[in-house]
């Protein structure tokens, strides 16, 4: 297949806001592929390459542009072909081969194709192609359920082959997908309840836990193999040895365990997010650092035991089956439809050092990589996981320093980030040296006071409430916004949604107008 063709589907699905008419282009473009062209495209749909980051960064791209092509001549499988000549090219010389290698690839592309090319490898393609729609789009090409094609994406974390295979095999090329030991499963994730009173009404009797403000990991079991992996799917087995001995100990041969790690301090609170994961940085003393922070795993979840998965089992059987081979380490939990019993188990994990509780539902099934409104996260302060979209050059004491910075809610209905205001509060002197450098790593331009970055790095922000505001395109703002930390166990897949806030500042804003109804 042409590139000139995929660039067009893209352009075409920018241009509307219509979910059906982009799954329809989707799974037109999708039907006319072949092979590996397949992933390929899939890959580039959702804004990525099958290399991954390939050693081109901004300032390559753009000394790379040129004159373009007349007529469209490149084949899908010859750019995947030269990205991953690309992508291998290493050692001595490597950046000037690189570069010269991009702009021969820019020269035998047309004007649109190297616009879209200029995106793809800057990090910055957003045509509205989520996820969901192109695994929508997969389903309706292949003649498979949606709920299959789903299913399979969330259990094999890979939405390209999961299209190739879709579309090649069919489901029964999809069942295969099923869950596999030592093989990472995509953590559930949770929505964002105001408080208490709203995670219950919403739910009625609800499991609550405590919300740790730890590392989650997810152990695996085969009969004396352990394996340990982050959020993000990475093995981290090396690096916490107590958890595998823990896992080890536990009296079932095959398990698939979803936990937090956290290191705890002398008066048995835990460390701040950041002291525990020193635990899982790059160059390790193991040894060393157990005995510095040794860590402790609590469980919340059991997704399989010996032979048989657990996802579609409701909550309340997960965890009563956790609580017979975890015995120790379970999460401290309560199950209740009372408000006054939540508010006080709320503050109990305050008390104890944590960020709060989340609220889960009973009866619902552990829905991997989803996030739903069956697990609800409660925290003290108002808090969302935003995406950095820019940062400002700082002025006076920051002067040199990138300060400022632009936050944005992931945008889950049309495609790219809704901008929600701007901070530069609650920063250290070590955060502002830390962001401006890897900032600066991830720049895709810039103006006079203004560097623009890839959507990719995830920060906690607290603010006091949400305000309707005419300056930015979203028409909301966060008010007394502020820094609590940065998320580098988060992507920009996994941050808060716009719709989320949306529906934050909907009830506030009711609240608010019953108040003044009253007075």
């Amino acid at each position: 297949m042409l590139l000139a063709s995929v660039v067009e589907t893209s352009e075409n699905v920018a241009q509307t806001s219509k979910r059906l008419a982009k799954i329809e282009l989707l799974a037109a473009l999708l039907r006319q592929l072949h092979g590996d062209e397949i992933e390929i495209v899939a890959c580039w749909l959702s804004g990525q390459t099958r290399q991954g980051r390939i050693g081109i960064g901004y300032a390559t791209l753009r000394e790379a542009a040129g004159p373009a092509a007349d007529q469209a001549q490149l084949q899908v499988l010859d750019v995947d072909h030269a990205l991953k000549t690309i992508a291998e090219t290493t050692g001595s010389g490597s950046t000037q081969k690189r570069l010269e290698m991009v702009r021969q690839l820019f020269g035998r592309a047309t004007g649109i194709e190297q616009h879209f090319l200029f995106k793809l490898l800057g990090g910055e393609l957003r045509q509205g192609a989520l996820e969901g729609i192109l695994l929508e789009a997969i389903a309706k090409a292949s003649g498979v359920a949606s709920e299959r094609v789903r299913r399979a994406a969330m259990l094999n974390g890979n939405l390209s082959l999961t299209a190739k295979v879709a579309l090649e095999d069919g489901e029964a090329g999809l069942l295969r997908f099923d869950v596999q030991l030592m093989r990472p499963l995509q953590p559930m994730l949770a929505q964002t309840a105001e408080d208490v009173e709203g995670a219950l009404a919403e739910m009625g009797e609800a499991a609550l836990e405590f919300k740790m403000d730890g590392a989650r990991i997810q152990a695996h079991k085969s009969g004396g193999d352990i394996a340990v992996f982050s959020r993000n799917l990475n093995d981290v087995t090396a690096a916490v040895p107590e958890v595998v001995e823990a896992v080890r100990a536990m009296p079932a041969r095959e398990l698939i365990l979803d936990g937090e790690v956290l290191a705890f301090q002398s008066d048995g609170r835990p460390h701040p997010f950041q002291v525990t994961m020193r635990r899982f940085g790059r160059k390790l003393n193991v040894e060393g650092m157990r005995g510095e922070l040794p860590l402790t795993p609590y469980w919340f979840d059991l997704l399989y035991m010996d032979g048989g998965s657990l996802l579609d089992e409701e909550q309340a059987m997960r965890f009563s089956a956790l609580g017979e081979v975890a015995q120790g380490s379970l999460i401290p939990h309560l199950v209740t439809a009372d408000v006054l019993a939540g508010k006080d188990f709320f503050q109990q994990a305050l008390q104890r050092g944590h960020e709060g509780i989340m609220a889960k539902e009973r009866a619902e099934a552990y829905a991997a990589g989803g996030r739903g409104q069956s697990w609800l996260k409660i925290k003290q302060a108002r808090t969302l996981d935003l995406v950095i979209l820019a940062a400002e050059w700082g002025s006076g004491r920051r002067r040199g320093f990138l300060s400022n910075l632009h936050l944005g809610a992931r945008d889950a209905e049309n495609g790219g980030f809704a901008m929600l205001g701007k901070t530069f509060k609650g920063l250290t002197d070590e955060m502002l040296a830390w962001q401006t450098r890897e900032l600066l790593k991830i720049e895709i331009a810039r103006d006079s006071h203004t560097v623009y970055v890839e959507p990719k790095v995830v920060v906690e922000i607290a603010f006091n409430e949400i305000q309707v505001s005419p300056r930015y395109k979203s028409e909301l703002a966060l008010r007394f916004a502020r820094v609590k930390r940065y998320r580098p166990e988060k992507t920009a897949a996994q941050a808060d949604t716009f719709q989320t806030v949306k529906q934050l500042s909907l009830r506030q804003f009711t609240i608010e107008a019953e108040a003044n109804e009253r007075s």
